[in-house]
């Protein structure tokens, strides 16, 4: 059977079980022949299927990602390695990178906090944006920040980032902050604990990092509070949101002394709340 018969099966296979069957059969066979995705589409569809492809197929049939399948996952500007112990990098939180640019046009940020760093994705990207800053990492799971720290030396970011233990669950967390910080980025859980969720997020990401109390706000709670003192005087905090989540999180953010504002990932949901200090008056 040739790459090309082998990708039509697969699609229709996985057409049950994913939302893009033909672009994840597409990513494991570019993986099993060793090449990336563009190179499989332009020069290797004739070739026979290598024996690794079944296997693969096998593992995403029953729910695996397909960042965890091969290791890895673009965002932004990056290729990020993953494993299960951090979620996977998601295009919506794309968002926070986007709104922290247009937000910071005429002072770019020299230092940057990730709040939650998991793969090091948000630091990470804003550290390739801009190329004169440095930032911390903070993380509650060792692997976790293992994963963040390995990820930051092989894309050449290991001196501009680094990467720190803190759980902001645990009174004083953020005594050992050299802050002020100018730019602060954070994914925190925000997912209701009865939520329904896809079976290849409820099986296989860290429910750390989802999980978030009856109303999915527990860890606004702890952050927001906290965020004050840790930013510069015109710095801002953006902070990722679930859709429904914008009022909530707001009345959080203004009761905490913030101006309030929000931006809209690509399908148009509510998804980054951007937090700025209001001037004294």
């Amino acid at each position: 059977m040739t790459v090309s018969e082998a990708l039509r099966t697969a699609a229709h296979d996985l057409a049950g079980v994913s939302d893009t069957p033909r672009l994840d059969a597409e990513l494991l066979m570019a993986d099993a022949l060793g090449i990336t995705r563009s190179t499989l589409l332009l020069n290797r569809m004739r070739d026979q299927v290598p024996p690794s492809f079944a296997a693969l197929l096998a593992r995403r049939q029953m729910h695996e990602p397909v960042a965890y399948i091969t290791g890895r996952q673009d965002f932004w500007t990056l290729t990020l390695n993953v494993t299960p112990a951090v979620l996977i990098p998601r295009s919506d939180s794309e968002t926070l990178i986007e709104a922290a640019v247009d937000a910071i046009k005429c002072r770019p940020p020299q230092r940057i906090l990730d709040l939650g760093t998991g793969s090091g994705a948000l630091l990470l990207a804003a550290l390739a944006q801009w190329p004169e800053a440095r930032g911390i990492g903070i993380e509650a799971s060792d692997v976790a920040l293992a994963i963040a720290q390995s990820n930051a030396d092989r894309l050449g970011y290991g001196e501009r980032a680094r990467m720190q233990h803190g759980n902001w669950r645990h009174p004083g967390w953020h005594d050992a902050l050299p802050g002020p910080f100018d730019l602060i980025l954070c994914n925190p859980p925000y997912v209701e604990t009865t939520a329904a969720l896809a079976p290849q997020v409820m099986q296989h990401e860290p429910h750390s990092a989802l999980f978030a109390g009856d109303e999915g706000l527990d860890d606004y709670r702890f952050l927001i509070p906290a965020l004050p003192r840790l930013l510069a005087p015109c710095g801002i905090a953006i902070l990722e949101i679930g859709a429904s989540q914008r009022l909530a999180v707001s009345a959080l953010g203004s009761a905490s002394g913030f101006d309030v504002d929000c931006r809209q990932d690509l399908a148009g949901h509510d998804r980054a709340v951007i937090l700025r200090q209001t001037p004294p008056t």
